[in-house]
């Protein structure tokens, strides 16, 4: 009789699904709205959340924290974006420390237009999928993301 080895949980399987599908998906996605729209995925993904924002601005700390970067991940990722000219640093008025990264007229324009190429892409990928399907999905991503480390 052979015992399972610790390789072979079936956590680790599944998680190596969920990476799996995350990555191709980020993968596809990506390029096609690098054709449609010029932005690279990573680049919406900071627009959008600056767009959806109340002041359009959110520290670099938690924009960080939002996209899952290191600080200086997200340093060099705003340094790109700003030179294209989609967002623009400025400083807390009450403590030097900290920054902000907001989303200017030129990067409303550019995520409004990307949304609407990524939107369509959306909808081809989860065709399959019904909205019964697609809240479950969203409450069990839900649970993953809010779990304490």
């Amino acid at each position: 009789m052979t015992s399972l080895s610790p390789a072979d949980d079936r956590l680790i399987t599944t998680f190596g699904r969920l990476l799996e599908a995350a990555n191709r998906l980020e993968r596809r996605l990506d390029a096609a709205m690098q054709d449609e729209s010029g932005l690279p995925q990573v680049w919406f993904e900071v627009l959008i959340r600056l767009a959806r924002t109340e002041g359009g601005q959110l520290t670099m700390g938690t924009l960080a924290e939002e996209v899952v970067l290191t600080t200086s991940g997200i340093t060099r990722l705003v340094d790109r974006i700003a030179a294209a000219g989609y967002i623009e640093r400025r400083p807390c008025p009450t403590d030097r420390r900290v920054s902000y990264a907001a989303v200017t007229d030129a990067g409303l324009e550019a995520v409004e237009r990307a949304a609407v190429a990524h939107a369509r892409n959306l909808r081809k990928t989860f065709a399959g999928f019904d909205e019964d399907e697609i809240a479950q999905l969203d409450r069990l991503l839900d649970r993953l993301r809010e779990r304490p480390a």
